[in-house]
């Protein structure tokens, strides 16, 4: 074969390679964004939480979406939870077993294992995923990762529905009037501005780190969401 003609093959094979792969990332957005939830999920979610209508299930379920979407978008990288209320959408709904293997093959590609929700801390891994999903979930709404002058739904949503020992944020503390220093949970309120700073572990890894666009990728052999169980 002519050394020529290689070259020539593979330019006419690239531009496909790429297309299907934007093709199918489309394609499992549209499926996250889309998925109803398993019938009485909700009514599983409503035994912790009595006080929840059906507007509060469908905050939840889009900020368990938004969650989902950052995955997906970050190549499938490691992401942690930043929400105890979505946390435990995510955690009934692995519950329902058939159901979210199925979910995780079509949105994924294979499983995502459950992490505990978890704020900024000693921990490199845990801060690495939270500034990952910090940064998709900001782009998902058009809000500057940066500089943040308010909250994707991910972050706020404790706050927003009083949910008791919640992680309550606020988009920059250093501009916000916190002289009540403690949320709708009555815990301490953490800080988007925080997630760009290195001074918390000496790092920013995971934000706005490389391997993928803001649309995401296939994330080579990376374990996201958590590899090794609940």
């Amino acid at each position: 074969m002519s050394e020529y003609l290689i070259p020539a093959i593979m330019m006419s094979i690239i531009p496909s390679i790429v297309f299907y792969r934007i093709w199918r990332q489309w394609k499992q957005i549209e499926f996250i964004q889309t998925y109803n939830f398993p019938r009485g999920l909700y009514g599983k979610l409503k035994e912790k939480h009595p006080e929840f209508g059906a507007k509060e299930f469908q905050l939840v379920a889009r900020a368990l979406r938004q969650f989902f979407l950052a995955h997906l978008r970050s190549g499938k990288k490691y992401v942690s939870m930043p929400s105890q209320v979505t946390d435990d959408l995510w955690h009934e709904f692995i519950l329902y077993t058939r159901s979210y293997e199925q979910f995780c093959s079509k949105a994924f590609g294979r499983f995502m294992h459950h992490t505990p929700a978890v704020v900024l801390s000693p921990s490199k891994t845990d801060n690495e995923g939270l500034r990952r999903v910090w940064w998709y979930c900001c782009k998902d709404e058009n809000i500057d990762p940066k500089s943040a002058t308010r909250l994707p739904l991910l972050f706020a949503i404790d706050k927003k529905l009083g949910i008791k020992n919640g992680f309550v944020y606020s988009a920059d503390c250093k501009r916000a009037h916190l002289s009540d220093s403690s949320g709708g949970g009555g815990g301490a309120v953490h800080c988007g501005g925080d997630f760009s700073d290195s001074s918390i572990d000496g790092g920013i890894d995971g934000f706005g780190d490389s391997g993928s666009s803001d649309g995401g990728g296939d994330g080579g052999s990376g374990c996201g969401g958590g590899c090794g169980g609940d």
